[in-house]
């Protein structure tokens, strides 16, 4: 992290001073981004002057001392309070009373180590992120005593890195990781539950809603040995917060040393760097398929009934189904069996599929079976929606569907942020956006499928399961139904 700060730093015109602690361990740091430059002009994207510049004004610093001429100090040293601490306490003592001191933290409170200086409004979080020449966002962090002024100057500095600056309050996470916690917690939940694979899941989320990585890949990614004390760590802060609950599994992995793919096994295997991953079971071969009957209750019945007839189904249209019919249920937040045992349907003959989103923009259909489900109506509905080659994944009954509990999860999530004021709407969109790559803003997604049926989704799933983390925020609720994504007001 150190290094792309230095390089960004430099890059921008900045006069760069580095200092480890470790022997030589700036030199190392400097002769690597030097290495990187060199790359990066012979692929055309640097010419031979600008890198030389840049070499020009990036140095290493003996002695802590010597940062006395600094107007902006970045740390980006060890995440540990006490570490932080001591480091700010003794530049206070070497740099000028109107020095800029920032620290490089992504889970500790500014405030927390800020306690002990002199001069607390001089100092400010500036949270990069990796890799940070990429990473195009910056969250600017004020601690309960920082100036405005210097928040003011640090989002100035960090445009004229090229980079994108977002302004959070200083509470857990802060933006991006406070926002992240729902897509994978969630994802977690639904493996423990025993509902689908860690690859299914994958193959739902990127298909159905347009994530570049599934979150066990990105797990994979970034490591258990990062994310999972993150969650950890957002988790506590917030007392306990039932939304932010850590997993056993995340947590026994990491034990085991199964982190990811920098050791080569985390959800995934891995060989020269790719996942291993399972081929997707074949779709069943149905002779005959039996007539359908689409619950009067169903969530987009008119599209469902369009699908049905473009596949070639032959529609029920009566009351109730017929004794052979294959009977389609598509609920909001609720399981299947609780469908089939309300509207007094044959659960043998009752399947489940996800309409949240507009069957038209995804790649992927998403069936759920119950307890009771013959095999060969379940072999039959998928082999039903799979007519037109789209894919098709079948889960085991749960309250919600994968992409129903995680959408809803982010959307409730953002909303709460949003109602504590940690941030303007404008930048947790933008931030999600650039840091954690979501094809939409949180905001954003909750309008494309509807905030009213986030909000069914949520109210039916704290039915079903009777646990907190499914209360919908405040904000969700009054926004529902005008709207979430109104990036014109603040929150």
């Amino acid at each position: 992290m150190g290094r792309g700060i230095a390089q960004l730093a430099a890059q921008a015109g900045s006069e760069v001073l580095l200092f480890d602690n470790q022997p030589q361990a700036s030199e190392k740091a400097r002769a690597e981004v030097c290495a990187q430059w060199d790359r990066l002009c012979e692929k055309g994207r640097m010419d031979a002057a600008t890198v030389a510049a840049c070499k020009d004004r990036l140095r290493c610093a003996d002695t802590l001392d010597d940062l006395a001429p600094c107007t902006l100090v970045i740390e980006a040293i060890v995440e540990r309070l006490d570490a932080k601490q001591g480091l700010f306490a003794a530049l206070e003592g070497i740099v000028a009373d109107s020095a800029v001191l920032a620290t490089n933290t992504s889970s500790l409170s500014v405030t927390a180590i800020a306690a002990g200086m002199k001069r607390p409004q001089r100092f400010a979080g500036l949270h990069f992120f990796n890799p940070v020449p990429l990473m195009k966002v910056v969250e600017v962090i004020a601690g309960l005593q920082t100036d405005t002024q210097a928040c003011g100057a640090l989002t100035a500095y960090v445009r004229q890195m090229g980079h994108t600056p977002v302004q959070a309050s200083d509470t857990p996470g802060f933006i991006v990781n406070h926002a992240g916690r729902g897509y994978g917690t969630e994802a977690l939940r639904i493996v423990g539950e025993n509902i689908a694979d860690f690859a299914t899941i994958d193959r739902i989320l990127k298909d159905q809603v347009g994530f570049k990585l599934g979150p066990f890949e990105l797990m994979d990614l970034t490591a258990l040995d990062v994310s999972h004390p993150v969650m950890e760590s957002v988790y506590r802060q917030y007392y306990e917060e039932p939304r932010y609950r850590p997993s056993v599994i995340t947590a026994q992995r990491l034990a085991g040393g199964v982190v990811g793919r920098k050791v080569g096994q985390g959800f995934y295997r891995y060989v020269d760097g790719k996942a291993e991953l399972a081929p997707e079971p074949p779709t069943p071969q149905v002779d005959t398929l039996p007539p359908v009957w689409v619950s009067q209750r169903a969530a987009r019945k008119p599209q469902l009934l369009q699908l049905l007839k473009k596949l070639g189904a032959q529609i029920e249209t009566g009351q109730n189904p017929s004794p052979a019919a294959l009977t389609l249920v598509a609920p909001l937040g609720f399981d299947v069996t609780t469908m089939a045992v309300v509207e007094r349907l044959d659960p043998a003959r009752t399947v489940g599929i996800d309409m949240l989103v507009d069957d038209d923009t995804t790649r992927r259909r998403v069936l759920a079976t119950n307890p009771a489900t013959r095999p060969d109506m379940r072999d039959a509905a998928h082999a039903l929606m799979a007519r037109d080659g789209k894919a098709v994944s079948v889960i085991r009954d749960s309250g919600g569907f994968v992409t129903q509990r995680v959408v809803a999860t982010i959307v409730n999530i953002a909303a709460d942020m949003c109602q504590q004021a940690i941030c303007t709407p404008q930048d947790l969109e933008l931030a999600v956006k650039l840091g954690l790559g979501y094809p939409l803003g949180p905001l954003e997604m909750g309008d494309r499928y509807g905030p009213t049926n986030v909000l069914e989704v949520l109210f039916n799933m704290q039915t079903v399961y009777g646990d907190p983390r499914y209360r919908p925020s405040p904000w969700l609720r009054r926004r529902g139904a005008i709207g979430l994504s109104l990036l014109h007001e603040e929150a």
